[in-house]
């Protein structure tokens, strides 16, 4: 049952609960902030354990969701139906927890290597700083080099690499972060690598 509310639209209790997602989507899309709230209570547990699974500290988590459910809230608008609002808000988690990943670490350890058929060409990993400082500073730009490398790939592949970087687990554990099936992920990576030899093939 829907009402007015100083001229606002608005649901009496319990009746979003029983909405699909793609109604309430509308109604949070056209200002009603109660069907918003409806949405992030409806799939917090799933969001959560994506994010759990990503920084894995408690409290991380609990700011990373804080984050994640600002910015689907000033980004609603922008949803275009196109995929689930489930999948849409897990991307924003994780977008959100792997910001949170690349402010902590001050060390970012690049390899794309570790979780392909060792027939495919292996870009070099980066080693552990030298006490050269020539070498040290070497060492920094092919960090540099790899990260802005990784930030120009599209944004499915780009989300799956930044995954698999950012923990240690197996395939189905950032297939499960990124919502998508083990084939795809594996899929995903094997084409990032791809796109990634031409910038990095002089490293």
């Amino acid at each position: 049952m829907r009402y007015e509310v100083d001229g606002s639209e608005a649901y009496a209790p319990g009746a979003l609960r029983m909405l699909c997602d793609n109604s309430l989507v509308t109604s949070a899309q056209s200002g009603v902030h109660q069907a918003y709230v409806e949405l992030c209570l409806r799939h917090r547990e799933m969001v959560f354990r994506t994010v759990q699974r990503i920084v894995r500290n408690q409290e991380d988590v609990e700011d990373v969701l804080q984050d994640s459910w600002m910015r689907g809230f000033t980004h609603i608008r922008g949803f275009d139906g196109r995929s689930a609002f489930s999948t849409w808000m897990t991307r924003i988690a994780c977008n959100s927890a792997l910001m949170m990943l690349r402010k902590r670490r001050s060390v970012h350890e690049c390899s794309l290597d570790e979780y392909l058929e060792p027939n495919y060409p292996r870009f070099p990993e980066t080693q552990e700083p030298a006490q050269n400082p020539e070498e040290r500073y070497l060492a920094r730009e092919e960090q540099l080099l790899v990260r802005r490398a990784i930030r120009r790939l599209p944004p499915r592949l780009r989300l799956v690499v930044e995954l698999r970087q950012s923990q240690d687990g197996t395939i189905g554990e950032v297939a499960s972060a990124a919502g998508i099936s083990v084939a795809a992920t594996k899929s995903r990576l094997l084409r990032a690598k791809m796109a990634l030899r031409r910038p990095l093939q002089h490293l």
